[in-house]
């Protein structure tokens, strides 16, 4: 059976009306991923936030029990015994220029990036290489501190960061699919409750405005929110 026709055959055990309890939720989104590979397991909030006023942007990160499913490479902007501590926190990569260089040159082997406050300023000259990828490090999700060993140990667990795109949504992992239901199950709900948390004060109306739940080629299934947050209290 080709993809296109596993897509169909999968999205039709789905209404998609209606919005699902979570438990039921991950189950058709484990049944409908078909790909050989472990499929990473995506969610996508749909926020009640003007995104367009910096008052109401959602940003933050989370560590998941769990982790994402896959070893995390954290490279560290350091020196002195900030850089002792990194590598002795389990940093893949930890320097100066010397990663500058190599990084300018194309080398980009490693998933996370963080930084020492004092460190920013050589950080600065390759922000046009690692910003589009995402790996910029910036204090509101605790990638520039000189608390790195903490850091580096959260990267290494599995620490996703979110935040809102230009419509308000946030898109993010909450794990592989070999973690299995009940994993990905208590992943979910440390990102959600994170979320909640992240709500700005001058947002109004609904915030949590829809949630849908997907493996990387599996359609999206939603999830009835209040039951989540039936499941929080």
């Amino acid at each position: 059976m080709s993809s296109g026709k596993k897509y169909r055959a999968a999205r039709e055990k789905i209404d998609r009306e209606k919005r699902y309890p979570l438990e039921e939720c991950l189950k058709l989104v484990m049944e409908s991923s078909f790909a050989k590979f472990d499929e990473s397991i995506d969610v996508a909030f749909k926020l009640g936030v003007d995104p367009k006023q910096s008052d109401q942007q959602v940003r933050g990160a989370t560590v998941l029990p769990h982790g994402v499913g896959k070893s995390v490479r954290v490279l560290v902007f350091a020196k002195g015994p900030k850089e002792k501590e990194a590598l002795e926190a389990g940093a893949d990569f930890v320097g100066g220029d010397d990663l500058i260089t190599k990084i300018s040159g194309g080398w980009m082997e490693f998933d996370k990036c963080i930084a020492t406050p004092d460190m920013m300023g050589v950080v600065s000259k390759i922000g046009k290489v690692l910003g589009p990828r995402g790996l910029m490090p910036n204090p509101k999700v605790g990638t520039v501190t000189f608390d790195v060993g903490k850091t580096v140990k959260e990267e290494k667990r599995g620490k996703v960061e979110f935040k809102t795109d230009k419509e308000g949504n946030v898109h993010t992992v909450v794990g592989k699919k070999s973690l299995g239901n009940d994993k990905l199950k208590e992943n979910f709900l440390a990102l959600f409750s994170s979320i909640v948390k992240a709500k700005p004060a001058t947002s109004k109306g609904i915030y949590l405005q829809g949630v849908t739940m997907s493996s990387t080629m599996g359609p999206g299934v939603k999830i009835d929110t209040n039951q989540v947050q039936g499941l929080l209290t």
